[in-house]
């Protein structure tokens, strides 16, 4: 210890990321709808980390459609829900100690599927923040602390279009930071952004 720091290892590194509910599609049409925690964007390009061993990377690869769903605190008990669950059937072993197979991701939910515009996986309904997204590439990633989950790949995804509740707009093509606030994961506790804005950006257009 130096100067009142310490060296750990901790098992993943969720230093406060937002949530997002992925929607793909399954080989007979069907959506998936799963969480992840690891996703960002630059532009209209997002990234999403995937573990190896997930329906979702599976799909993506076959058909690379998706939507990109980013609920609100308020449905964090709706993302949770979705948590212990899988779309592949079998579950693979690494898997098999914590999840279940559910094919109906939806009713497991309480979310509502419904038709997307440009992609062909379903948005979820009341989700308040849904890119959609195609034009899926997929980037294998390694790392030893990776390995031990499974391995993992990066999605990186061209979003088309950007649906969000009429009460989070301000003006014509902007969000209102002052009233959005995307769920985020915490070290694997759920948390929303704090209320008080502590500043904004120079490049802040509003």
């Amino acid at each position: 210890m130096a100067n009142g720091f310490r060296t750990i290892e901790p098992k993943i590194l969720y230093f406060g990321t937002p949530v997002a509910l992925i929607s793909s599609q399954n080989e007979d049409g069907s959506t998936n709808l799963a969480p992840i925690s690891s996703f960002w964007a630059l532009g209209w390009t997002a990234m999403l980390g995937l573990l190896d061993e997930t329906k979702t990377a599976d799909n993506l690869a076959q058909r690379p459609d998706c939507v990109v769903n980013i609920p609100s605190p308020d449905l964090w008990q709706q993302v949770e829900k979705l948590a212990p669950l899988t779309g592949k059937n079998p579950v693979p072993e690494i898997k098999a100690r914590q999840f279940r197979f559910e094919p109906n991701k939806f009713d497991a939910s309480g979310l509502s599927p419904m038709a997307s515009e440009v992609v062909k996986p379903e948005r979820a309904k009341g989700v308040p923040c849904a890119p959609g997204s195609a034009s899926v590439r997929l980037h294998m990633l390694s790392g030893e602390k990776l390995n031990q989950l499974g391995g993992g790949v990066a999605a990186e995804v061209e979003v088309l279009r950007v649906h969000v509740a009429s009460e989070f707009i301000l003006g014509d093509n902007h969000i209102d930071p002052q009233k959005w606030s995307p769920l985020i994961y915490n070290f694997r506790h759920y948390f929303r952004l704090a209320d008080k804005e502590l500043g904004k950006t120079f490049r802040a257009e509003r």
